[in-house]
């Protein structure tokens, strides 16, 4: 199983990158945005839990948990706020948040809140196998090795990262963006378009086994996703 997906949704960056380090850490899959409508886009794709500032521009905390929770969405909410009066909270668990966490707060308090929530929902984390296994292709983290019928493709660093990624989400819809931030880094300076660069090159390498680069699906407008085949 993969790790658990964990949606940071904060306008400020310093706060999402020491979540997001934090978090990772721990052995969460992290997906930061920083504004309400993203939140929306990446929640409906489907993530195990949400950290919510309440302060996000566009579109606010409230109204992003009461879009989730409108179309049946069940994910675990953590809420994050300036404020302190009784009136936010309460509204914000009317609106189906889980938890709220004020600022300034510890990184550590809130990465023991999500692992509570996704305990009580039955997601708490396992350990991911080390090789994943699709039909003949095996991605072996320790090794940094992706075989086809046990052969090496021999695939460059970012390459591997990117085909790690995308297979540890299977059927996950992930934004060029995130790809960006996961494998290249949060200091990466060059744009999207080296997303698709490499995704055809991987997909050119996967190619010569047998189609297998049908694993590797665009999603239109959006990003790619793995197929499990």
């Amino acid at each position: 199983m993969p790790f658990p997906s964990i949606l940071v949704a904060e306008d400020e960056s310093a706060i999402r990158d020491l979540l997001a380090h934090h978090l990772e850490r721990e052995a969460f899959h992290v997906i930061p945005v920083s504004d309400g409508l993203a939140a929306i886009r990446v929640g409906r794709s489907g993530v195990d839990a949400l950290i919510l500032d309440v302060g996000l521009p566009g579109v606010d905390g409230f109204e992003v948990a009461r879009v989730l929770r409108r179309e049946r969405h069940e994910m675990p909410i953590l809420m994050l706020t300036a404020r302190t009066d009784e009136v936010d909270r309460v509204v914000g668990f009317e609106l189906g948040a889980d938890d709220y966490v004020c600022k300034p707060f510890s990184p550590r308090e809130v990465v023991a809140r999500v692992k509570a929530l996704l305990r009580r929902t039955g997601k708490g984390q396992t350990l991911a196998p080390s090789v994943l296994r699709f039909g003949r292709l095996e991605i072996d983290e320790s090794a940094r090795e992706a075989r086809v019928d046990g052969e090496d493709l021999k695939l460059k660093p970012r390459e591997f990262a990117l085909l790690l990624e995308l297979a540890g989400n299977p059927g996950i819809a992930l934004t060029r963006e995130r790809l960006l931030q996961r494998v290249w880094g949060f200091d990466f300076e060059g744009d999207e378009r080296t997303v698709d660069v490499h995704v055809r090159r991987l997909r050119a390498r996967l190619a010569e086994r047998a189609e297998l680069r049908k694993l590797v699906q665009t999603v239109h407008g959006f990003g790619y996703k793995f197929q499990r085949g």
